[in-house]
């Protein structure tokens, strides 16, 4: 490959108490979580709106925040305060009022009770306000390039804009890219996909369609009670693949529907073998999840009752991806912890969603495969500062997806209810750690603990009734 030196003058920002890259789940909890900690913050944000994978890639409804047995919401703080304030626009119905089994949780039990439908566009409108709200500096339309370092201690970001390039100088930086890109160009050890071939769990187009006669759902889903309603769409999937009209590697339907009754969220599409940090592997899954979108709406309409007239409303602007770098930590997150809901001193967030992992390759998997492993999860499992702490780079935490955790744990953690927690505590941390002047690995984490109790998170796994 040729190679070309390119080297650039660029301005500098004054420096900001916290710098958060990546304005998802866990960016915005972790940005407004760092604002209101009194820490000067700036988010920056490579789309012209927040949400990341709940908006730009459509992904929805939030797993569960709730304890496995469905007793006790064990993620609140600042996801809380999201969800309330989109139910207050008519964007999300609470997770207290949803039960497993509603054509909201898609019609399933295990590991569905307690989900969280929203609008997206909902969404966009209150993660923009509570973010400014909290006196965040946003810069939208804006890519992180480079760290920015002092030997092995961040200082800061190179972005660019439409305004060119330049540096946002910080104090703190928290990674919450997805794909652990600040750490990764920090020199940061990181974890690949699944242990051994470093293959990844397989990306999703989500979409939604409207136009549903609703009644006839339920008509065809209450016609055999004994049976489990998302198993009897998954039997017209095997109907329409035995005539060759469902070339698709998924065995279910992930059919959610919508605040309001009226429209349809769709979690179906499946492209394997490709890695979301390779751009010519996320062209691809791009060009094959939207034609996947296109067959999926004429095996809906010929197939599924109540869908003969439905009408796709929109494909999400960037393809779903479950799994991509993760760092490692000071301490990695193991299917073992989340099984024996083992105690960590330093827990800063709690999860309750059971491990999905969607094999790299073929059809199959997700929740009812983990199962059938063994990868069982206990009622609530605590994730601890260390996970967010990468070796070897200073002045940098992570949250999201991409955090300290196994293949198989991340099948849990990478959820965005649980990823705006550990986001939360992100943001947190780094504003207690700016003010105080000392780096991130040494701060007190009993004053984080203490801090994140007082604003809302849920830190106490519940005992099982």
């Amino acid at each position: 490959m040729r190679q070309f030196s390119y080297q650039k003058v660029i301005s500098v920002s004054d420096p900001y108490d916290v710098l958060v890259v990546g304005g998802g789940p866990a960016g915005l909890a972790a940005a407004i979580a760092s604002g209101r900690n009194g820490a000067r913050t700036a988010l920056v944000e490579r789309y012209g709106f927040l949400g990341g994978s709940a908006t730009a890639s459509l992904v929805g409804p939030f797993m569960t925040s709730f304890s496995g047995d469905g007793r006790t919401q064990i993620v609140r703080g600042v996801f809380d305060e999201v969800v309330r304030r989109m139910e207050d626009l008519g964007g999300a119905i609470h997770p207290s009022k949803v039960e497993a089994g509603s054509p909201y949780a898609a019609y399933q039990t295990f590991g569905h009770a307690h989900v969280t439908p929203f609008d997206s566009e909902t969404l966009k409108v209150v993660a923009a306000d509570m973010v400014l709200s909290a006196g965040v500096t946003l810069y939208l339309h804006t890519s992180f390039v480079d760290p920015m370092m002092d030997t092995t201690s961040l200082t800061g970001a190179v972005v660019h804009s439409k305004s060119g390039l330049q540096g946002l100088a910080a104090r703190v930086v928290v990674d919450c890219s997805g794909d652990g890109d600040v750490a990764f160009r920090a020199g940061a050890p990181m974890m690949h996909g699944r242990t051994g071939d470093g293959l990844m769990q397989p990306m999703t187009m989500f979409f939604k369609v409207s136009q549903v006669n609703q009644a006839k759902v339920d008509e065809y889903v209450r016609a055999d009670p004994e049976a489990n309603a998302w198993r009897l769409f998954g039997a017209l999937v095997d109907e329409a693949r035995s005539r060759g009209e469902f070339p698709i590697e998924r065995d279910k339907l992930n059919l959610f529907l919508q605040p309001g009754g009226r429209d349809w969220r769709v979690n179906v599409s499946r492209v394997s073998g490709v890695d979301g940090t390779r751009v010519e592997d996320l062209t691809r899954a791009e060009v094959e999840g939207r034609k996947q979108v296109r067959d999926l709406m004429t095996f809906f309409r010929r197939y599924l009752p109540g869908f003969e007239d439905a009408v796709l409303l929109e494909t999400a602007a960037q393809i779903g991806i479950r799994e991509t770098r993760r760092i490692t930590g000071e301490y990695v997150l193991t299917t073992d912890d989340l099984k024996y809901g083992r105690h960590f001193p330093d827990v800063v967030a709690l999860g309750g969603y059971p491990i999905d992992i969607h094999p790299p390759t073929g059809g199959g998997g997700g929740l009812a495969e983990a199962r059938r492993l063994g990868l069982t999860t206990a009622n609530a499992y605590e994730i601890p500062y260390r996970a967010l702490v990468p070796r070897g780079v200073e002045q940098l935490l992570v949250a999201g997806r991409c955090l300290s955790a196994t293949h198989e744990a991340a099948g849990a953690t990478r959820v965005m209810s649980t990823s705006m927690a550990v986001g939360q505590a992100a943001g947190t941390a780094a504003a207690l750690s700016a003010k105080a002047a000392v780096a991130p690995r040494r701060m007190d984490v009993r004053a984080l603990q203490a801090t994140l109790t007082a604003q809302g998170a849920v830190l106490e796994v519940p005992v099982p009734v």
